[in-house]
């Protein structure tokens, strides 16, 4: 396992996390729970699908627009948030949560107990001109320093240092994640998209499966897949267990899993791509149907026109022109189960996003990158 050649010091005191901490031994070890797995959250194809399937259905158009929840980021966190640059470029926070209640108590695992957490976190900068995209994965595990926030109740939150990076959605909701996110870089979040579990199961099988090809063996109980190497088209519930799986794969590491998750939303993206021409209107319909369900936003996308307009944005964006990493990070040495934010490197990231430049390469060489590269290939 890499690690950043010229180690941070750990920040002693781990509020924000839970259980005793002990220093690691030997290999990775496993996680304990099956209920902390992490949900691909697919922008491109949600917006791609509501912009073919959300025209000229005329008072299907208010369904479709009754289907979407949304929050509002920009009351919730007022005026102390990053300067606004405007130089054509767009930032977007991704989520993928994993709530506990209704139909994703079933697909999920666990109780009920009505929180939920931002297992999937990503940041997609698209480049001014729209024709090209960075997109970069924020380890769920990460121990960051998360603000002050305000629950969706009123009740304040004080801020706490070494907190697990996806505690704040379930401390404050969207608007403590893209507050967390804003405080970490920088970079103002122009928008916020997040996708459920059960929702995006039934996208995946409403579009005939995402093909991809996996280059080992993938067995995993715990996300109930099992793949040879070979090339698969795979349906809801095995696209959701590979984009879950963290021990299938790889050293049992979050890293791995989201190397995962980068390389399926490229093969998602290939295959959304052409839905124009496979797809029958009412087929479109329905995906986009579903995927409205599916789908919550920031206020500002919250409307099938905003949400079309936005997606417009996107559709000239093909998988060969994103570039997709994992934020800078080291293994803590002080816990298997969490790493820490390689801030020299990841300032280069955020330093190259907010001037709207390529992210350099020198950012991520010689981080903690997990070891499920290659494993999954778009066919």
């Amino acid at each position: 396992m890499s690690a950043e050649s010229t180690p941070e010091p750990a920040t002693q005191g781990r509020a924000g996390t839970t259980g005793p901490r002990h220093r690691a031994k030997g290999r990775r070890r496993k996680p304990r729970s099956k209920g902390s797995k992490a949900l691909l959250v697919t922008a491109w194809t949600t917006a791609g699908i509501v912009v073919l399937g959300g025209t000229g259905f005329g008072y299907m158009y208010f369904k479709l627009n009754g289907n979407i929840k949304s929050v509002d980021i920009t009351q919730a966190l007022g005026t102390d948030r990053p300067q606004n640059v405007d130089n054509g470029s767009q930032d977007i926070l991704v989520l993928g949560s994993d709530t506990r209640s209704g139909s994703n108590k079933k697909l999920g695992g666990g109780a009920d107990d009505g929180s939920a957490r931002s297992d999937t976190a990503m940041i997609v900068h698209i480049y001014k001109g729209h024709k090209k995209a960075s997109v970069v994965s924020i380890p769920r595990d990460t121990l960051v320093e998360r603000p002050e926030c305000t629950d969706s109740k009123g009740e304040e939150h004080p801020a706490a240092e070494n907190a697990m990076f996806n505690s704040a959605y379930s401390t404050g909701g969207a608007a403590c994640a893209v507050k967390t996110v804003e405080s970490m870089t920088g970079i103002r979040m122009d928008h916020f998209l997040e996708v459920d579990f059960s929702g995006f199961q039934k996208l995946i099988d409403e579009l005939g499966g995402v093909d991809i090809t996996t280059t080992k063996d993938i067995d995993d109980p715990d996300s109930h897949l099992d793949l040879k190497a070979g090339t698969h088209t795979l349906n809801g519930k095995q696209a959701l267990g590979l984009v879950r799986t963290r021990h299938g794969v790889g050293d049992g590491s979050d890293l791995g899993r989201i190397q995962l998750q980068q390389a399926f939303i490229k093969a998602l993206v290939n295959q959304v791509k052409d839905l124009g021409i496979l797809t029958s209107p009412k087929k479109l319909y329905d995906l986009a149907d579903t995927a409205t369900k599916t789908v919550t936003t920031d206020s500002e996308l919250g409307s099938v026109p905003d949400l079309a307009s936005f997606a417009g944005g996107l559709k000239g964006i093909s998988a060969s022109h994103m570039n997709m990493v994992t934020m800078p990070v080291r293994y803590d040495p002080a816990d298997p189960n969490r790493v820490l934010l390689a801030k020299t490197k990841a300032d280069l990231i955020w330093k190259a996003l907010k001037a709207d430049k390529p992210i350099p390469k020198s950012a991520t060489k010689g981080t903690a990158q997990g070891d499920a590269n290659g494993v999954v290939e778009s066919s």
